[in-house]
């Protein structure tokens, strides 16, 4: 079936953003005495902004609420994000989208302000009217509620929208959406098996990527 919408993970796939979450969340760990070791981040990537906050919280005991620490975190994030990257594949495919009239969306469960900023900073806040954040629905990834809510404001249904995700949280969720999902994993080594329920999967991620495969798979060329 060809898709009728194409709905975009944000942070691993349009901006090279988790390298700049996670200096920012070590900074904002380091005024409570704690590192944070890239290892000890893996857990969360994937998760919603607010649920990686209490995860932090919990795992190092800080005394300090979700919405502090956020606080901190996005003030590292302002000056960190002036300097991230796009990806070359998922910035050339927004590009081909777009040409082709083929309607887009950025679904995230990063906060309003870094999807704005990450977008703004890669270059392709022109490409996306529609933005759907954690913090705009009931529940963040794995549950589906970010992807069904961008479907809703596409106005195509579930089943015609493709869903490009790095993160098992995501991809759990644009399954649990019942649609279908282009996996490109941020972390590869070890690859999750999870990833094998994916409809098309670059195991080597990123840096495998092929646009004219992807867009074959969405067009159903």
């Amino acid at each position: 079936m060809d898709a009728v919408a194409v709905i975009f993970d944000l942070d691993g796939v349009l901006a090279d953003s988790e390298p700049v979450h996670l200096a920012a969340e070590q900074a904002a760990l380091a005024e409570h005495g704690h590192k944070l070791s890239k290892a000890a981040k893996q857990p969360f990537v994937g998760l919603a902004n607010a649920e990686i906050m209490q995860g932090l919280i919990d795992a190092f005991s800080i005394e300090s609420t979700v919405e502090e620490l956020a606080e901190a975190k996005a003030g590292y994030q302002r000056v960190l994000l002036a300097d991230m990257d796009g990806f070359p594949a998922t910035t050339e495919l927004v590009r081909r989208l777009a040409a082709a009239s083929i309607p887009i969306a950025v679904a995230s469960g990063s906060t309003r302000w870094n999807i704005d900023a990450s977008l703004e900073a890669v270059g392709l806040a022109g490409f996306f009217d529609i933005r759907v954040s954690a913090e705009e629905v009931p529940l963040g990834k794995p549950a589906p509620d970010v992807f069904l809510e961008a479907a809703r404001r596409l106005g195509v249904p579930p089943a015609s929208c493709v869903v490009v995700e790095d993160a098992v949280p995501g991809m759990t969720a644009a399954l649990a959406a019942g649609m279908r999902c282009v996996a490109i994993p941020t972390i590869t080594e070890p690859l999750a098996p999870e990833f094998g329920r994916a409809h098309l999967l670059f195991p080597a991620g990123m840096g495998s990527a092929e646009v004219e495969e992807i867009l074959e798979f969405i067009l159903g060329a």
